[in-house]
């Protein structure tokens, strides 16, 4: 039975988009904030000595779809590892490739009741939506993928924005998704001819078109649409040392496009697009770069930081999957997506000891520390840098440089070719509520997630922390970020004491933008006839629990 009435007292509520940082109460009514209610019919949590923040967004994570299917069927290995199978829940198995009611539960478990599928391609919607609609508790987004689409590249190079942003518009509607993702614009079209793209100026051999075309193009088709979300872009060359390079040349891009309300293009997983040097010999950091790049423009970015150990790297980057597949001598798996993208899949491990991972680890906090902390996200580009359920670590690492130290004694020399050794820069909480809620919610244009003022949805954590944890005794930060007190979820408490102690269901939340059919009829016309689906199959119909929001 839904609580309807909550009345959560003497927290000290940390809400950075309001301005709050202060001892108050706060009052849940049928799954919203609101401003006061009779406090002898609510039920009461105290929470004195606690800290209360919104609920985590987990804005880039691969979640659900063909490719974690296909990487659990590539790694059985991962099954074996037992998660919950008591107190009412689920069963749940995975180390990394968890299965989905155990992402369902591990991202209630550390705080977080919302993420972003990034990467749907939308001949496969239904399978991706069946799958969000399996993972239990956190609400969800699904971004399809247009950086290597026909029907784009076609738009893009008759200069067609118009036609392109009807061609979003309907995809949106098509494949219930939220925004518009690309992944190496080009490379991948490339791939299918045994190749990839090397610079912005290179065109793909189909259609003639440029990255720098197919970016710039849907940029103004996103902005013409007015979505919630700006373009939200995985940079050619991810994983290749001197990329930092094409990874500042892609920010500036957006020196064209003014938009006061946000920003107008939000980088995914940057640490992989942050390397300098010119082979893996040489390889070093380039954050420096593209953090001063990042604070200078109208852009956003999340980090996609390593976590060492195992992990499962899966993109729709074809090209970059087979480079890895060469580097690692391992398992392999590639996708050719009929017209629309393509992917791949490696396992890895990431180990402290190789030069190049324990770099990638360090890169990744660069960028964390470096770039302005409103224009950054944690994450890990799940399950490709390593599972989310270490965003308590990275949070600590970020907070605490005496944990940074501690972690690289473990590991090979970094001083030559990263500048973290030196770094004394320490996040604040409030930061870390700014990286894990604010941002994201920001970022991703939604209004009623991300802080705690009335109106806003009830996902609430109560953390056992006091509001400036000590930097040194990073054990119990680490400890509390990752066992909250309570974690709540739309006005019903899901977690206590760390444990998941009820089963609920979120929303799949969706972008319907008006377009017109007609004006893309005849380009529908002649693309379908090349598709494996009729058109009249092309698209999802239900989904469990969804919100439509318009634009």
């Amino acid at each position: 039975m839904v609580i309807c009435m909550l009345c959560i007292k003497n927290g000290f509520v940390i809400d950075p988009k309001n301005g709050v940082a202060e001892v108050m109460d706060l009052f849940v009514k049928d799954g919203k904030i609101v401003e006061d209610l009779d406090e002898s019919k609510c039920k009461v949590i105290d929470a004195k000595g606690k800290v209360v923040v919104a609920g985590g967004i987990d804005i880039h994570a691969h979640i659900a779809g063909a490719k974690i299917n296909v990487g659990r069927k590539m790694r059985p290995e991962e099954m074996k590892y037992p998660r919950f199978k008591a107190n009412g829940l689920r069963s749940g198995v995975g180390r990394v490739l968890l299965t989905s009611p155990a992402i369902g539960y591990e991202y209630a478990r550390m705080g977080y009741t919302t993420a972003v599928e990034p990467a749907m391609p939308t001949l496969y919607a239904i399978h991706t939506h069946e799958e969000l609609d399996s993972i239990p508790i956190v609400d969800k987004m699904a971004l399809p993928l247009f950086g290597n689409w026909h029907f784009v590249f076609k738009f893009v190079k008759n200069n067609e924005i118009e036609k392109l942003a009807n061609f979003i518009a309907w995809v949106l509607a098509k494949s219930k998704g939220y925004g518009v993702k690309v992944v190496n614009p080009c490379g991948v079209e490339a791939w299918m001819f045994h190749g990839n793209v090397y610079s912005l100026d290179e065109s793909e051999p189909l259609f003639g078109v440029t990255p720098k075309e197919v970016i710039t193009g849907l940029i103004s088709a996103i902005e013409s649409l007015g979505l919630p979300h700006s373009l939200h872009i995985h940079c050619n060359l991810l994983g290749v040392p001197g990329n930092y390079e094409v990874t500042v040349e892609t920010i500036k891009l957006t020196e064209k496009f003014e938009n006061p309300n946000r920003q107008v293009m939000h980088i995914t997983h940057v640490q992989f697009n942050s390397y300098a040097g010119e082979s893996w010999k040489d390889m070093s950091s380039g954050a420096e770069e593209v953090a001063k790049a990042v604070n200078k423009h109208n852009v956003t970015i999340d980090m996609g930081q390593v976590i060492l150990g195992h992990a499962t790297t899966m993109t729709a980057d074809s090209p970059f999957q087979f480079e890895l597949f060469k580097l690692f001598k391992t398992k392999w798996s590639n996708n050719d997506i009929e017209l629309e993208t393509g992917s791949g899949i490696v396992p890895v491990v990431y180990k402290p000891k190789v030069r190049v991972h324990a770099l990638m680890w360090a890169i990744g906090l660069e960028i964390g520390l470096l770039v302005d902390v409103d224009k950054v996200v944690i994450s890990t580009d799940y399950p490709n840098g390593g599972p989310f359920y270490s965003y308590p670590y990275i949070a600590t690492l970020l907070m605490s440089e005496k944990f940074r130290q501690d972690e690289m004694a473990k590991m090979c020399n970094l001083e030559k070719a990263s500048i973290l050794p030196s770094l004394d820069v320490e996040r604040t909480l409030e930061d870390i509520i700014k990286m894990t809620r604010v941002n994201p919610a920001r970022i991703l244009g939604l209004s009623n997630k991300g802080h705690l003022g009335v109106g806003a949805d009830a996902d609430i954590v109560i953390y056992d922390l006091p509001a400036e944890p000590n930097p040194k005794d990073y054990e119990s930060i680490l400890k509390a970020l990752s066992n909250p007190s309570y974690v709540i979820k739309n006005g019903e408490v899901i977690v206590n004491d760390g444990k998941v102690v009820k089963h609920v269901w979120g929303r799949t939340i969706w972008v319907k933008a008006d377009y017109s059919e007609e004006v893309i009829e005849p380009e529908l016309e002649e693309f379908f006839s090349y598709y494996t689906v009729q058109r009249e199959n092309y698209g999802v119909g239900h989904i469990r629990k969804e919100e439509v929001i318009e634009c």
